[in-house]
C-alpha cells in the first residue's frame, strides 16, 4: 500500500515538473544547467566534510544525555534538556544533509527543476541573471551565494505551494536554503557548544552527588 502511495506521489511531482518545464526558456535551461554542475560539484566535495563535522559533537552529546540520566533532581532534567536541544540539532542536520544528497544525485532532473524554478519566478530575466552567480562559487560559498541572489528577488504568491513540486530544486531556493543555511551555522557552532554543556554536566552530577 506504501509503494503504491509512493508510486502516485511520484507520477503528481513527475507530471507537475513537466507541466512547468513548458514555462522555462532555452536560455534559463542553460544558466540552470551550468548552476546545477557547480551545485552538483559543491556538495560532491562537502559529502565526507559535513559528515565529520556532524559527527564531531556525537560523543559529547551522547555524554551530556548519559549524565542527565543518571543525574539526580533539577540538576539530571537541565543537562538532560540541554542534550536533547544538541541531539536535535545535530538530527536535523543530518536529515538536510541526507536530502540535499539525493536532491543532486541527478543533475539533470536538478538542472531541468533549476530551469523550472526561473521560469515560477515571474522574472525569468533577472533570476536567470543571478543564478548565473553561482558559477562563481564554491564549496560552503555556493549555499551562501544562493541565500543571497534569492534574498533580493519577489516570489509569486503560490510560490511555496509550487516549489513543493520541485523535490530538488526546492532545496536550492526559498524557504529551504534560508533554513538549510541557518541548520548549518547552528552545527557548526554545536561542536564547541556541545564539549562545553559536556563538562558543565559533568560538573554538575558531580557536585549534585557530593
Amino acid at each position: 500500500m506504501r509503494f503504491r502511495r509512493s508510486d502516485r506521489l511520484g507520477a503528481q511531482a513527475n507530471a507537475a515538473v513537466s507541466d512547468f518545464a513548458t514555462r522555462a526558456d532555452g536560455r534559463a535551461t542553460e544558466v540552470a544547467g551550468r548552476a546545477a554542475q557547480v551545485i552538483v560539484l559543491a556538495v560532491r566535495v562537502l559529502r565526507v566534510p559535513t559528515a565529520v563535522v556532524a559527527s564531531l559533537p556525537i560523543p559529547f552529546i551522547a555524554a551530556t544525555v548519559v549524565l542527565g540520566l543518571v543525574a539526580d533532581g533539577s540538576v539530571g532534567v537541565v543537562v538532560l534538556a540541554a542534550g536533547a536541544v544538541l541531539a536535535v540539532v545535530d538530527g536535523l542536520f543530518w536529515a538536510r544533509r541526507h536530502r540535499i544528497i539525493r536532491a543532486v544525485d541527478d543533475p539533470q532532473r536538478l538542472a531541468t527543476e533549476l530551469a523550472v524554478m526561473l521560469s515560477m519566478t515571474g522574472k525569468v530575466d533577472e533570476a536567470r541573471g543571478m543564478l548565473t552567480q553561482v558559477a562563481g562559487a564554491g564549496g560552503w560559498r555556493v549555499l551562501g551565494r544562493l541565500r543571497g541572489i534569492w534574498r533580493g528577488t519577489q516570489m509569486p504568491v503560490h510560490w511555496i505551494e509550487e516549489i513543493g513540486d520541485l523535490p530538488r530544486a526546492r532545496y536550492f531556493g526559498p524557504p529551504k536554503i534560508g533554513t538549510t543555511i541557518t541548520i548549518s551555522v547552528a552545527t557548526l557552532w554545536l561542536v564547541p557548544v556541545s564539549v562545553v554543556v559536556a563538562l558543565f554536566a559533568v560538573v554538575g552530577t558531580v557536585a549534585g552527588a557530593i
